[in-house]
């Protein structure tokens, strides 16, 4: 079966698509509407009932292609899990849904068993009318860095563009962020309290995105956490938890479950970069049910911000190199034909990495 995702900003031109490409015997697996509008086709089609131009010129003396070993999809995704930290649990769930499906490809098995086990709901760009969004987590998520990010996605894209900081404590804080906002002609807005927040939304009131960084706190202080839900409570906002990959899964899923209490929906991954092992992710997305939105993958603040959706974080999780390496561990498994001598012994293939370079690290 031909599995294949098609864009476009009607159904109706979807659908044109899907019937040019897949002929009229495709079926629709999922829809889904995309933020910021267009819509999201996928459909399927037995591969028996689409022959290829080259298969229909195919010359009958022409010798038949080799066909090549299936793969264990279950077993390749199982294998990439296991090497990223995922727990067990939530693994053999994963696992079971990437089974499902009928493909022979690990990476778009287990984008599908994203899709379905998790939400991905990108932030918006100030295209329309949006919350102010309040980026909140512990010290040293990169919650200042992030903000200058979107800052300037939404500058490139032409909105106009309100920052405030409420990290006042932090030696530097408020400098780091008026040196990136200096070098966008941005003003930067300092408020102490939740009245000065108030007022500063209401200066922003027809800014297209008004984006606000806050100081880190510890989700595990009463103290902290009622000082954060008094700055929430300044205006009508979206808190945005800012995490770095690599943590500790069950303790970054105490911490996320802490910042929900607060009005969290929402997760933007830090430090992709440098970041071998992406388990705690799904930990963390999994058992506080928060939506995957962007993901830095850069310290540079004009480029490294993109969007998540299931088949980058598959394709993060089961890099090209790695399912490379798995069709040639499947092909070094084929027994030799019977009528020929058997291959001389080779050097056996080197167990893939835990996860791709940083330098790899690049979503589409």
């Amino acid at each position: 079966m031909r599995l294949k995702s098609f864009h476009a900003k009607t159904m109706s031109d979807a659908m044109r698509m899907v019937r040019q490409s897949l002929g009229d015997d495709a079926i629709i697996v999922a829809t889904r509407e995309e933020e910021g509008g267009g819509v999201r086709v996928t459909a399927a089609v037995e591969e028996d009932d689409m022959p290829t131009a080259q298969e229909r010129n195919r010359q009958p003396s022409k010798p038949a292609k080799p066909v090549e070993p299936e793969i264990d999809v279950g077993e390749a995704v199982a294998d990439a899990l296991h090497r990223h930290g995922v727990p067990a649990a939530l693994a053999e769930q994963l696992i079971d849904a990437a089974s499902g499906l009928d493909t022979d490809d690990p990476c778009l098995a287990l984008g599908s068993a994203l899709d379905s086990m998790y939400s991905f709901n990108p932030l918006p760009d100030g295209r329309s009318a949006v919350k102010p969004l309040v980026l909140v987590g512990p010290p040293g998520t990169g919650k200042t860095l992030i903000a200058a990010k979107l800052a300037a996605r939404a500058v490139f894209k032409k909105r106009s563009v309100g920052v405030i900081t409420t990290d006042t404590v932090r030696a530097g804080g408020v400098d780091q962020l008026a040196a990136f906002t200096r070098l966008m002609k941005l003003k930067l807005a300092t408020v102490e309290d939740p009245d000065a927040l108030a007022g500063a939304y209401e200066v922003h009131r027809k800014t297209d995105l008004v984006l606000v960084d806050t100081a880190g706190r510890n989700p595990f202080s009463e103290e902290d956490m009622d000082d954060l839900r008094a700055l929430l409570s300044a205006g009508e906002v979206e808190p945005v938890l800012v995490l770095p990959a690599g943590l500790d899964a069950l303790e970054a899923s105490d911490i996320a479950l802490a910042f929900k209490a607060v009005g969290v929906r929402r997760l933007l991954v830090t430090r992709l970069d440098i970041t071998r092992r992406l388990g705690s992710l799904l930990a963390i997305a999994n058992r506080a049910r928060l939506s995957f939105c962007d993901a830095s993958v850069s310290s540079k603040v004009a480029e490294g911000l993109t969007t998540l959706n299931p088949m980058a974080l598959a394709r993060m999780i089961i890099p090209p190199a790695e399912k490379a390496e798995a069709e040639e561990r499947e092909r070094d498994a084929t027994p030799a034909p019977r009528n020929k001598p058997a291959a001389r012994p080779t050097k056996p293939a080197t167990k893939a990495k835990a996860a791709s370079s940083p330098a790899s690290r690049t979503l589409p």
